[in-house]
């Protein structure tokens, strides 16, 4: 019995077996394809309705615009730790310092500098480049959004969620075009044979 098992095994067409390979492909995309996409549809959805507000954020008004002059030389630009120094000026008081400041996003072609601050409220201060007057202070509205987009808003390992999310949308991609593809190419096999 087993030699009539192991001769049929070795009797199949290369078609049947091509056949065989293409239904476990499909039965391992359709569960994979179903799981990934049931288990992280939330995080998707959450990443796509963030992406989607941060590609409009200023026409939503989460972004602030500043009224610049026209930009002077980069050369004339004041240091940036005086700048740091006339930002943390301006901001409310958070008690901490220079540390206090989060980053500082030096615009030459628009003459001026972005620093956010540490705090709850995500303050912004713009200042010009080379007069040092301060053009604006107030929260930005996008910082929670891109925080939550990144998962960064649940803290720093929750990042890895996010990367999660984005290789399950690509499985889930591939497996979807596996399952559109997989009949076609099955169609065809029977076809010619």
């Amino acid at each position: 019995m087993a030699r009539a098992r192991a001769g049929n095994i070795h009797s199949r067409s290369p078609a049947s077996r091509t056949g065989a390979l293409l239904k476990a492909v499909s039965r391992v995309a359709f569960y994979a394809h179903l799981w990934l996409g049931v288990l992280f549809t939330v995080v998707l959805t959450v990443i796509a309705i963030t992406g989607i507000l941060l590609n409009h954020k200023r026409g939503l008004g989460l972004m602030p615009e500043v009224a610049d002059a026209p930009p002077q030389l980069f050369a004339n630009a004041l240091p940036l730790a005086r700048l740091a120094e006339i930002g943390r000026a301006a901001a409310p008081d958070s008690g901490e310092g220079i540390a206090a400041i989060d980053r500082m996003d030096v615009r030459p072609r628009d003459g001026y500098v972005k620093l956010r601050m540490r705090d709850r409220q995500s303050t912004e201060v713009t200042i010009d480049l080379v007069t040092g007057r301060v053009l604006h202070v107030g929260a930005r509205g996008d910082v929670f959004l891109e925080r939550l987009h990144s998962g960064e808003v649940f803290g720093d390992r929750w990042v890895l969620l996010s990367d999660a999310a984005a290789v399950a949308l690509l499985i889930t991609l591939v497996s979807g075009y596996w399952l559109w593809l997989a009949p076609k190419l099955d169609r065809r096999e029977r076809r010619q044979r």
